[in-house]
């Protein structure tokens, strides 16, 4: 495995890599690697030649006043790790060479980023598509693999290739989850143990919805009001968002639902602690 820290060689290696008729496979995070962030690469290792596991904290995805600064950044780790799990190269950039003096272009989705994650943390999405854009420009890969978890991430990203005409088909791999069901995520970290256990209730009312949809529920107000109060039984944990959308617009969906056409997805504070998920209904 080798690690590669310079936009330029990053560059010019993709270039090679395809001249040479290398499938190329990427898998963009920003370190803090878990399973989750692993059973991507296994899903990218199946069909590409060659793997890509992009490392980098991407400053204009956060807002002032989140956690940026104190985001995890375990490298020595993360890198044992993606060799343990057989990725060729592991690119890491420093900021300064993402954007370096003077930088002014931004990437903007303006439909589907609005809601939700959107709504709450407003630039958020103008940095996640910026990043992606630029990676996929200087990795230049056949496919890219991201994580159900980050729903609303994927439909952004779907549109952004779209609409900009990337040449990368978006790989969407299922949501892993603890063997308590808290959804893996690199902010998991931050929890003590009794947020942690509190943490459970997101999962535990997107299992309430899916059951009530199995049982012939279709009403979004129902689906949401049980989700709802059974979060609001955890004094730890507070609603930022609940609600139900269409995967591929983000857009709330009123009345009821069409089951595999809806997802339940869930923001909330745990004490300080920001975690999102969801759920195919």
């Amino acid at each position: 495995m080798q690690t590669i820290t310079s936009v330029s060689q990053m560059q010019s290696l993709s270039e090679q890599l395809r001249m040479q008729g290398q499938r190329i496979g990427l898998v963009p995070t920003m370190g803090a690697l878990h399973e989750g962030h692993l059973s991507l690469v296994k899903i990218a290792s199946a069909s590409a030649d060659v793997v890509v596991v992009s490392i980098f904290v991407n400053p204009t995805q956060f807002g002032p006043s989140e956690d940026y600064t104190k985001y995890p950044r375990p490298l020595e780790a993360d890198l044992a790790a993606c060799e343990a799990a057989g990725v060729d190269y592991v690119f890491a950039p420093e900021v300064a060479d993402m954007y370096p003096k003077g930088y002014s272009t931004f990437v903007l989705e303006e439909h589907i980023a609005k809601p939700l994650e959107g709504a709450s943390r407003p630039a958020h999405f103008r940095g996640v598509t910026t990043v992606v854009a630029k990676l996929f420009n200087i990795v230049r890969p056949h496919f890219s693999v991201f994580g159900q978890k980050d729903a609303q991430q994927v439909a952004v990203i779907h549109k952004m290739v779209a609409d900009l005409n990337f040449n990368v088909e978006i790989v969407v791999a299922p949501t892993l989850r603890e063997a308590d069901g808290l959804a893996m995520s690199s902010r998991n970290r931050y929890l003590t143990n009794t947020q942690r256990v509190e943490a459970l209730v997101i999962s535990r009312a997107l299992r309430k919805a899916t059951d009530m949809v199995a049982a012939g529920e279709r009403r979004v107000d129902r689906l949401i009001a049980e989700a709802t109060h059974l979060i609001g039984e955890h004094r730890r944990v507070r609603v930022i968002y609940v609600s139900i959308v269409d995967p591929l617009t983000m857009e709330a969906i009123k009345g009821e639902i069409t089951s595999g056409n809806a997802v339940m997805t869930i923001a909330v504070w745990v004490d300080e602690v920001r975690l999102i998920d969801n759920e195919l209904l």
